[in-house]
């Protein structure tokens, strides 16, 4: 494989043929005022069908669970029907879409949800403020999550995966980074429990792989995907043998036969480091989607070495709908403005322009 074309290759994953290597990176964007999928929301999906796979931002599986105030869920009628604006626009555009399923655990700040209590494996807040209606206020300290709440909530992603396939997802993603709930479980950071959710990299994986058996009997293996963040100190998160565990969750997953393990490779903070790429890459049976960081020339070397078989991109292709044509071509790219990835409304969203229009 050449690498100057490496990246625009065709490449199986999991039940589907992807017409090249890139993908588009979960991006929180908080356009989903109460929570409600939109039109908007099918533009600017849409707007990026190009890319071989979309990957939608983080999505509640249940009510109560929000981090950032206008996240999309997938728990309610309404909201189906709103998600089906998306996909009906993507799949009219040749694209292909899994939806990101997600528990934020103790990023749910009580004042974004109604007052509803946030919970985590242990009663451990995480360090600093968040953004809430009333400005800016410390996290609460979470309840910790009794078995009978891991079944419930075990069952609120099956749910949710049942709902994301009614709303015509091809596929969902379950999102185990970031420091929210699963991701807070897997890493001793944050789940100090000592029951058969706590302790060993098994113990402290047991959740996910209970999500993966719900989520899999519902989507099939080849339409469920998982992400992994094991350096990344974001929300207070931090792992005493990061490396052990990508080793131990890469070989625990590949039985699975999922559609692919998207892996974080870096820290935001830059305070763990290590490499776990090549970790992965050993363990892991299956396709490996890396993330963070890489530009169009490092992810197609990446590809030629067969040290991942597709590469996610974020705000490249948040400020770039036709991202894989102007790489293509060599184009120069928009660059993306930070003051809009949050804000309400149009700009900064669905008006950056293409090569066409420009």
């Amino acid at each position: 494989m050449s690498t100057e074309n490496s990246l625009f290759t065709p490449v199986k994953l999991g039940d589907f043929e992807l017409p090249n290597r890139f993908a588009m990176a979960p991006l929180t964007r908080c356009r989903a005022p109460e929570h409600q999928p939109n039109e908007l929301m099918a533009e600017y999906y849409s707007q990026r069908a190009s890319t071989g796979l979309l990957i939608t931002e983080c999505t509640m599986v249940s009510e109560g669970t929000s981090a950032f105030g206008n996240d999309p869920g997938i728990y309610s009628v309404e909201q189906i029907q709103g998600w089906k604006l998306t996909t009906e626009a993507v799949h009219k555009a040749d694209g292909r879409i899994f939806m990101q399923i997600w528990h934020a655990g103790r990023a749910a700040h009580p004042l974004l949800n109604g007052g509803q209590e946030a919970v985590a494996p242990s009663a451990i807040a995480i360090d600093g403020e968040t953004h809430t209606p009333e400005g800016k206020k410390a996290y609460s300290v979470p309840k910790a999550l009794t078995k009978a709440d891991i079944a419930d909530i075990v069952q609120d992603f099956k749910q949710a995966a049942i709902n994301a396939k009614e709303a015509g997802f091809d596929g969902v993603e379950v999102h185990a980074a970031n420091g929210y709930l699963i991701d807070q479980f897997l890493r001793d950071s944050a789940n100090q429990r000592e029951d058969e959710y706590g302790g060993s990299f098994e113990n402290r994986a047991r959740f996910l792989m209970e999500v993966l058996d719900a989520v899999t009997a519902v989507m099939g293996s080849g339409r469920v995907g998982v992400r992994l963040s094991p350096l990344n100190s974001f929300q207070s998160m931090k792992d005493s043998d990061p490396v052990g565990l990508v080793s131990y969750l890469a070989k625990a997953l590949s039985p699975y036969n999922l559609a692919y393990l998207h892996l974080m490779r870096a820290d935001f903070f830059g305070l763990q480091q290590a490499d776990v790429v090549p970790v992965a890459r050993e363990a892991y049976q299956g396709h490996l989607m890396v993330n963070m960081g890489y530009t169009p020339a490092e992810a197609a070397q990446v590809i030629a070495n067969k040290q991942a078989d597709s590469v996610a991109f974020g705000t490249g292709i948040l400020a770039n709908p036709d991202f894989v044509t102007r790489v293509q071509q060599g184009a120069d790219l928009n660059q993306p403005n930070p003051d809009t990835f949050y804000s309400p409304g149009a700009e900064g969203y669905i008006d950056y322009p293409t090569l066409q229009a420009g």
